[in-house]
């Protein structure tokens, strides 16, 4: 048998047309055998489409449409970001070194021991340590 792929609009009208067979003939399989879909593909059309107007599926449609962009700028943005900070050289061991030992930072005492730990992640063998460790 030959597979057919059915336009969104095309499926809210075969399922409103099962609706109204529905109504007119005893069984709801019936119904569906004279729309010409099988009984799966009704209840999983019934499922992803049920409650829908033509309207509102279109605007799912366009919703989807701009979700997919977004993502794809989301990725694109983050792939740049990642190959700039390759390109400049960014690493937590680099900004370690920039820190020296009794630096002081809103007129106290900076303990680079801790902050070198935060860095290279040495503080994540606590097991109770709930801290992120950056990548």
């Amino acid at each position: 048998m030959l597979k057919r792929s059915y336009k969104p609009e095309e499926i809210v009208a075969k399922l409103r047309q099962v609706d109204v067979l529905h109504s007119q003939v005893s069984t709801i399989a019936d119904a569906i055998r004279q729309v010409g879909v099988s009984d799966v593909t009704f209840y999983c059309w019934r499922k992803e489409f049920g409650g829908l107007k033509t309207d509102q599926l279109k605007r799912l449609k366009e919703l989807e449409k701009e979700n997919e962009r977004l993502r794809r700028a989301v990725s694109d943005l983050t792939l740049d970001k990642l190959i700039l900070k390759e390109a400049v050289g960014y690493s937590p061991l680099n900004r370690q070194s920039k820190l020296t030992a009794g630096t002081k930072r809103g007129g106290r005492s900076v303990n680079t021991k801790s902050l070198r730990n935060v860095y290279d992640g040495s503080h994540s063998r606590n097991p109770h340590c709930r801290r992120q460790c950056p990548n």
